[in-house]
């Protein structure tokens, strides 16, 4: 509001403060990437290492290889850390009752850590590739024989790139089976429970899905924004994947038309296979072939990261303060998307509490300059 002063705003802002601390609980902003990192030597080598997966703790990151020491042209690995702050360990194959000897591809850890989704060309499967899912009771336990997700999900086409929810509810792939839009599309299966068996794939349609090459889905944790890899902006060089999100309102909502992320993220080389971390700060991502010749790389293909930078500077001056709740202020309760910063990664289609939350940790910060 223009009329409130200085000295008011400011009892405003402590109030507010307050009020968050009493509360408890945190909130995400809506974001920027920062530099774009190689996860280094130990977890990337001269041999291709893609689709990262990544824990919902971060201490496990699982991702396939053509490393030394596998038992097919690809096989599906683990790094581990000790901590957030600890290094990479060296990666360790899952060994052969996860990996067969026909290929082993895009694996996805649950939020549990007790299921592991990934897609194989192996006795049993349906059609080319297949999904699959390997199990184990706790985390110290080792994995189980992997089962083939059946007729219901596979389909006599190739289906992989798989998601799980965080829930456990919703699967996300990708597909080239009959009846879609393009060459290969994303569909989501989904089962009332995490003990009975997924319903019947259904297209994600476009604005999602569309006559272009989609794959490799990323689910949120909270279930309403979904990365994913498309080419729809670059067919003039043939297959050239760059990493784009879309937006739902809620788990039943439709799905928003796909943002492409910026170019700290997606470059002239092949960016693909996003996966998002459990608390919306980290995204990591594979850039497969022509990285070699990218300045920093190990191999042909390399696994990197991005930190999830929030925005809450909203007038740019540098410094978020009073001007900036006052900006907030003014569109309470509007669809405004530059203060529409909460909850992780893109807001909620309201200005509320929840983007005061986020606003509320970050008030007196100075924040650098956009040139």
């Amino acid at each position: 509001m223009k009329w409130l002063n200085g000295n008011r705003m400011n009892l405003l802002l402590v109030v507010f403060v307050v009020a968050i601390v009493f509360l408890g609980g945190r909130a995400k902003a809506d974001f920027t990437f920062g530099e774009t990192t190689n996860l280094g030597p130990v977890v990337n080598g001269q041999y291709d290492e893609m689709n990262p997966s990544i824990s919902a703790d971060e201490l496990e990151l699982y991702f396939m290889s053509r490393r030394p020491g596998g038992f097919s042209n690809w096989d599906i690995w683990v790094a581990k850390r000790a901590s957030l702050s600890d290094s990479w360990e060296e990666p360790v194959n899952l060994g052969p009752t996860v990996n067969s000897s026909n290929g082993n591809w895009e694996p996805c850890i649950s939020a549990d850590g007790l299921e592991l989704y990934f897609s194989a060309n192996r006795s049993g499967n349906l059609g080319g590739v297949d999904i699959w899912v390997a199990l184990r009771s706790t985390k110290d336990e080792p994995w189980g024989n992997p089962v083939n997700l059946g007729p219901t999900v596979n389909s006599s086409k190739s289906d992989g790139c798989p998601s799980v929810s965080s829930d456990g509810l919703e699967l996300y792939f990708r597909s080239n089976r009959s009846g879609g839009y393009g060459y290969h599309d994303l569909y989501v299966s989904k089962r009332p429970t995490n003990n009975e068996p997924w319903g019947n794939p259904v297209n994600l349609d476009p604005p999602v899905s569309g006559p272009d090459v989609e794959g490799h889905p990323s689910i949120s944790t909270d279930g309403l924004t979904l990365f994913f890899t498309s080419d729809r902006l670059n067919k003039s060089r043939g297959w050239d994947p760059d990493i784009w999100l879309t937006r739902r309102e809620t788990k039943n909502s439709p799905w928003n038309e796909p943002i492409r992320l910026g170019p700290s993220v997606n470059t002239t080389y092949d960016e693909i296979s996003p996966s998002i971390s459990a608390d919306g700060c980290t995204l990591y991502f594979s850039e497969p072939e022509d990285r070699a010749f990218h300045p920093g790389g190990y191999g042909r293909a390399d696994l990197y990261q991005a930190a999830v930078i929030p925005i809450v500077d909203f007038n740019g001056d540098g410094i978020v303060d009073a001007a900036d709740m006052c900006i907030m202020v003014d569109h309470w309760g509007e669809n405004y998307p530059l203060c529409d910063i909460g909850p992780t990664p893109l807001g909620d289609g309201v200005v509320d509490v929840e983007d005061l939350k986020v606003l509320a940790e970050h008030l007196f910060e100075e924040v650098p300059l956009v040139p």
